[in-house]
């Protein structure tokens, strides 16, 4: 932003509707070794895109209800998540998100991303190779209609053609929440990284570490780009009133973002992590 999937799993109905912290945890599975002594195995990466369906992704599109995508803004070919426009005559406001469908609180999300072909007609000049990954978001299914963002924090994907000036990516904003940094709170809508964006077309190795309401960090293949700590709600936001929502934030989905520029994902990998570690 510049300014600013179906359940699967039987009774996870309740904990989406309510927003609570629990689907996160990935089960620990203990293993006795040659003494006795309980083992827990170490936390492995995990696929969450298989390539071939966006089985397990949820898409809220503005002007459609959660899982809705009548023009497939949202989908998957040749082993990658593409992010298109190619069914519209004009972009008209339709940004959209593609939720993957479990609440989560400490993980780590890898993925690689590039920006391809040329803004939808009427797209705003802002959102001109412009993507993001919306961290600890509302469950897509208690977004508004017409809201064109998830209450969360995002992760803010830019990219560049050779006539594009100096511009940053790994950048943060804040639908709907402040973010800290050394202690010290910061209410802009959006903050910039030092971390150049990368020309259209190149692939970008991206991750996100996040640690509850913690601490959260960008990293762009391995180098930490931005690090921010103690997201709380802006309860003067009308769709965090709206939800009941206030102090920090915690927990909740991620969404891959469009906003009129095709963008392309692939390699999504997730890494559940134990709060202690």
């Amino acid at each position: 932003m510049a300014h600013s999937s179906v359940l699967t799993a039987k009774g996870e109905q309740t904990v989406r509707q309510k927003f609570r912290i629990g689907a996160f945890a990935a089960p620990l599975v203990a293993a006795a070794c040659a003494t006795g002594s309980p083992v827990t195995p170490a936390p492995s990466w995990e696929t969450i895109f298989d390539g071939d369906s966006l089985t397990g992704w949820t898409p809220k599109i503005v002007g459609q209800e959660a899982g809705s995508d009548a023009t497939g803004i949202f989908r998957a070919e040749n082993g990658e998540i593409l992010i298109s426009y190619d069914a519209y005559s004009e972009f008209d406001g339709t940004f959209g998100h593609l939720f993957f469908d479990q609440d989560l609180s400490n993980y780590r999300l890898r993925f690689e991303y590039r920006f391809f072909g040329d803004q939808a007609e009427g797209g705003p000049g802002w959102a001109f190779m412009n993507s993001g990954v919306m961290v600890h978001a509302q469950p897509p299914e208690t977004m508004r209609q017409d809201q064109a963002f998830p209450v969360s924090v995002e992760a803010q994907l830019l990219g560049k053609d050779v006539e594009t000036t100096a511009r940053t990516t790994a950048n943060i904003c804040t639908p709907g929440t402040h973010i800290s940094q050394r202690g010290e709170r910061l209410t802009q809508h959006c903050i910039n990284s030092a971390t150049p964006a990368v020309l259209a077309g190149e692939w970008v190795t991206f991750e996100i570490d996040v640690r509850s309401g913690d601490m959260m960090r960008l990293l762009i293949a391995g180098e930490e780009a931005f690090r921010l700590d103690t997201p709380v709600y802006d309860e003067r936001d009308g769709d965090v009133a709206a939800l009941g929502l206030s102090g920090p934030v915690t927990h909740g989905y991620f969404a891959l973002q469009a906003e009129s520029h095709p963008v392309a994902f692939r390699n999504i990998q997730l890494l559940r992590l134990d709060p202690s570690d």
